[in-house]
């Protein structure tokens, strides 16, 4: 594993991974031993007073706001759609690009439906009270903890779906705290919608520079975009699809 783990981004995703499961495991522990107790934080106004379920609240909210304003040091993935990291490779055909776009956006709204249609049926048992508040709650917070999975080990959408080489040349790289916070729609509460709107943004804000800087997201048109030229080599674990 040591030898796997040599690049500055790949560390710090490790770190991270290890503090998110740190965090799923501080809500999986009272959700199971003081269910009530998290219930009644969940609905709680934040205005009412500060409990540890706002203090996660602002480590999401700030996540996201890091996300629309990156600092310098996060990964290739998120960064390609900077200007200052596109490294055009001369001459691309912008016809295949053309392909590729939409190649690539039929997939990704592939994913928004089934996405959308698998956590329907957790906001339809929410409906029918044989979930309630603290199970969307968990549901997000373990999602929080797949996001990383997804990068690190294996990711369903990227293998059966999306089919793209990496996690640096992914069409839907950003589209992860719109997905954590999906359950948060269905609990009316100043808590959940704000994450769950501010998720929208993230994946808004994503999909415009996506749509008038395709050429950013594409290996063929952007030389930052392929293995020679990649510096966090994220890959590692799970290694690099292949069509």
């Amino acid at each position: 594993m040591n030898k796997l783990i040599k690049t500055v981004t790949m560390k710090r995703y490790m770190i991270k991974l290890a503090v998110r499961v740190g965090i799923f495991l501080g809500v999986l522990i009272p959700y199971f031993l003081h269910k009530d107790w998290l219930q009644s934080i969940t609905m709680q106004p934040v205005w009412k007073q500060i409990t540890p379920l706002h203090v996660l609240w602002m480590i999401f909210m700030l996540m996201m706001l890091n996300h629309i304003f990156p600092a310098n040091r996060l990964s290739m993935a998120l960064h390609k759609r900077e200007e200052a990291e596109y490294e055009e490779i001369p001459g691309f055909s912008k016809l295949e690009l053309y392909r590729f776009v939409q190649d690539q956006n039929i997939k990704a709204w592939n994913v928004m439906l089934v996405w959308l249609i698998f956590n329907g049926i957790f906001g339809l048992l929410y409906l029918l009270k044989v979930i309630d508040e603290t199970d969307l709650v968990m549901l997000s917070v373990f999602y929080f903890l797949c996001d990383y999975v997804c990068i690190l080990f294996y990711c369903p959408f990227q293998s059966l779906i999306m089919r793209n080489r990496c996690c640096v040349n992914c069409r839907i790289y950003d589209w992860g705290h719109f997905m954590m916070f999906t359950p948060m729609l269905f609990i009316r509460n100043f808590f959940s919608w704000s994450l769950f709107f501010a998720s929208c943004v993230v994946l808004i804000h994503w999909e415009i520079i996506y749509a008038k800087h395709p050429e950013r997201f594409w290996s063929g048109a952007n030389q930052k975009l392929r293995c020679t030229s990649c510096r966090d080599k994220i890959c590692q674990i799970k290694g690099k699809v292949t069509e």
